[in-house]
């Protein structure tokens, strides 16, 4: 810095502002700084930084799995939004969720000195996991777990998603609405089940009604088959997902049955092909931006020190063909979930 500071004719500090992007330095002053950085090949010790001032820029983010939707999408909010805010991010992706696993990805960030930890965890193992590993640094889950109170926490509104979705099949006259579910133990498909559990149609017993997937479209597809050989006959289906939801569109398919006409579908998620399959499908638009810029500032506020505080996003309900009134109803109703 001392090298470009005499090449550029500046002070040190004005070295150290335009590093910094301060604002307290003119436009011309800036140019010839970044000239003499550019003439000289000066790269900045990160690592240098870090011990001179204990704060290394950058967060950990713990994510329990990049291959779905959900989670994937929340990993890339969070390190645009980062990036924004003149920080970078660090991930480790969880394969098995256990404690041990998430314990030693934490151990990992804490001795990089990484100025704080987003954990954005699927199951509970994992939230407590994590908590009882991230003691004295900055930490926020993005989770629908139980989190404790000393820690701020964001998700979007999974079990409002769920209502909407009830709401608008029980306005469209279906009173045998079944549910296909995400895997057992994970918190998304745990709170979406609990959502449609507990607004039914009056009378409407749960228990046949509802198959666990694992997330992928062939569980969907699998489900749905079941449920159709059950004798059961829902008017509905509900999928914790859209791709398992994708595998029921398929399976009524082949088994002669029209979409909506004679079953509606829905999904959760708006993952990008929603909207192209046949018919559309009426599904949850989660707002992964709005969750990234809400973590990210949960985190600036924990480092700033700030009291915690517990955030949802609004879900969003997206309307398509896949839905429509119950056998019997000619009629499309007015719902406002």
């Amino acid at each position: 810095m001392a090298d470009v500071a005499t090449a550029a004719g500046v002070s040190h500090q004005t070295v150290s502002r335009v590093l910094n992007n301060h604002p307290a330095v003119s436009a011309q002053t800036r140019r010839k700084v970044h000239e003499a950085i550019a003439g000289l090949g000066y790269r900045r010790n990160l690592a240098a930084r870090t011990l001179a001032t204990g704060n290394s820029r950058i967060i950990g983010v713990l994510v329990s799995n990049t291959a779905l939707e959900g989670p994937s999408g929340a990993l890339l909010a969070i390190e645009q939004t980062a990036r924004s805010r003149g920080y970078w991010m660090s991930m480790a992706g969880l394969q098995s969720n256990s404690p041990a696993e998430v314990t030693e990805a934490i151990s990992h960030f804490v001795d990089l000195g990484m100025d704080g930890i987003i954990v954005i965890a699927q199951t509970q193992e994992a939230v407590e996991a994590a908590v009882a590993g991230c003691t004295g640094v900055p930490t926020v889950l993005v989770t629908s777990g139980r989190g404790p109170p000393h820690l701020p926490t964001v998700d979007v509104a999974q079990a409002d998603g769920a209502r909407q979705i009830m709401t608008i099949l029980r306005g469209l006259g279906h009173e045998r609405i079944a549910h296909i579910a995400g895997p057992s133990g994970d918190l998304h498909g745990d709170v979406r089940r609990a959502a449609w559990r507990d607004h039914l149609p009056a009378g409407q017993p749960a228990g046949r009604l509802c198959v666990v997937g694992d997330w992928s479209s062939g569980s969907g597809y699998r489900a749905a088959m079941e449920l159709l050989a059950d004798g059961v006959a829902p008017t509905a289906i509900f999928a914790g997902n859209d791709r398992m939801a994708f595998g029921v569109l398929r399976a009524l398919h082949e088994r002669g049955r029209r979409v909506p006409e004679d079953v509606s579908v829905a999904g959760f998620d708006d993952i990008a092909p929603a909207d192209c399959s046949i018919p559309p499908l009426t599904t949850i638009r989660q707002n992964h931006d709005a969750l990234g810029q809400a973590a990210m500032g949960l985190m600036l506020a924990a480092i700033a020190g700030e009291p915690p505080r517990a955030l949802l996003v609004p879900a969003e309900l997206v309307v398509r063909a896949s839905t429509g009134a119950a056998r019997g109803d000619d009629t499309y109703r007015t719902v406002v979930p």
